[in-house]
């Protein structure tokens, strides 16, 4: 007799099965490529209610069911100001796919709607931060965010357009006000088209971002962006088909002997630094 497999079983299956090659392998790949769990760790799974975050979570819990690492897991969900039809999704959502979640509320999109400039920059802040605390409270000494590899080439293209610097998005890095806290993302290598790919295939439907000012951008603006570079590498996808590959090894192999100049811990760092004394490598 086959087995029957319940609802979020058959998730589960097409994780490990369909789309092991596009989700399960490279998941954990970067788990163990960037060092992202440790014996002993507790990490506080933060999950937005989007698809990244439900994946991330549902893929934690399995590892955690299954890894030779011990490890510990607690699924945080902040409320920072859902409406309610929101809320409940992210809940029946978490429900189906039988993740034990904590849910918190704030009022960061009160606060951050209020501001005239940059409130995605406040709201990703305040997230970030309120994440942290709460972990805290309840044991961690990690956060895990649902970041993609498509966030990871999408930043790195934005902070040479808009911000004129070659900056990166890390796989893990340690919290500057919250000493003894990392933050890590095991979804690095998880390309977004796959997500969406997976949660198509379950017929699973999930929030977006849900506040009122990405509405309103949207409409009046053509979006943010990170969109408008999202749009621009698919487009030049066409012709160049490697080109998000591409973005990506250089973060991974940056030639500082050809930089004209580099920040390291705040401190600006030029190639005329021992140039002079024949030095060419970094100081």
């Amino acid at each position: 007799m086959s087995r029957q497999f319940t609802p979020c079983q058959q998730v589960e299956q097409t994780i490990v099965r369909r789309y092991h090659e596009e989700l399960w392998s490279p998941f954990c790949k970067a788990i163990k490529r960037y060092q992202l769990i440790r014996p002993g760790d507790r990490i506080a799974v933060c999950i937005s209610g989007g698809k990244d975050s439900m994946l991330m979570a549902k893929m934690m819990q399995m590892l955690h069911r299954h890894s030779e690492i011990p490890f510990e897991v607690e699924y945080l969900v902040m409320d920072p100001g859902y409406n309610p039809e929101n809320r409940r999704k992210v809940e029946e959502n978490a429900r189906f796919l039988e993740i034990p979640v904590t849910v918190f509320e704030s009022d960061i999109f009160e606060v951050a709607n209020a501001q005239e400039k940059n409130p995605c920059f406040l709201c990703a802040r305040m997230r970030r931060g309120c994440l942290y605390k709460k972990a805290r409270e309840l044991g961690c000494n990690k956060i895990a965010l649902g970041h993609h590899f498509d966030d990871v080439i999408g930043t790195t293209v934005m902070g040479m357009f808009y911000g004129g610097q070659l900056q990166a998005m890390i796989p893990k890095l340690w919290a500057k006000n919250f000493p003894g806290m990392e933050l890590i993302r095991p979804l690095y290598l998880v390309h977004e088209e796959h997500i969406i790919a997976w949660a198509r295939a379950n017929s699973l439907e999930f929030i977006q971002c849900a506040c009122k000012f990405t509405e309103d951008s949207a409409k009046h603006e053509g979006g943010s962006k990170r969109l408008e570079i999202k749009n621009l590498i698919k487009e030049l996808k066409k012709t160049n088909p490697t080109i998000e590959d591409n973005i990506f090894a250089s973060i991974h192999t940056l030639q500082l002997d050809t930089m004209v100049g580099w920040k390291y811990k705040g401190r600006e760092i030029s190639f005329l630094d021992g140039y002079e004394e024949g030095r060419h490598e970094p100081v």
